[in-house]
């Protein structure tokens, strides 16, 4: 049986600064000094340290992403939190619509 790690993303992103970007180190420090990093934290330090990418790199990468349950629940308490509807949570967290209402229907 094959066991699959998780990377470490500190580590990851620690070296992506140290070497490429050491000018952006204090604005992720915070987050990189988290015992562990959600994929909220994730998606905030590649947005500080690369910027915004155009909407075609964005509907690339949104492919390739994958959310447990804690993150779906923090994404949910942030719309809670911050009075959001579907569209603005989906437009600030480069989610579609359709996924945040199957979650809601899901774990709320």
């Amino acid at each position: 049986m094959e066991i699959h790690s998780k990377p470490n993303y500190k580590q990851i992103y620690s070296d992506i600064i140290n070497r490429n970007f050491p000018d952006k180190k204090h604005e992720c420090e915070k987050l990189l000094r988290k015992k562990e990093l959600s994929v909220i934290d994730i998606l905030e330090l590649n947005k500080r340290i690369f910027g915004i990418k155009d909407e075609e790199t964005g509907k690339q990468n949104q492919k390739h992403r994958s959310y447990g349950r804690a993150d779906i629940l923090r994404m949910l308490d942030y719309q809670k939190i911050n009075k959001m509807n579907n569209s603005q949570l989906a437009k600030h967290f480069g989610i579609s619509k359709n996924s945040i209402t199957k979650w809601k229907r899901i774990f709320l």
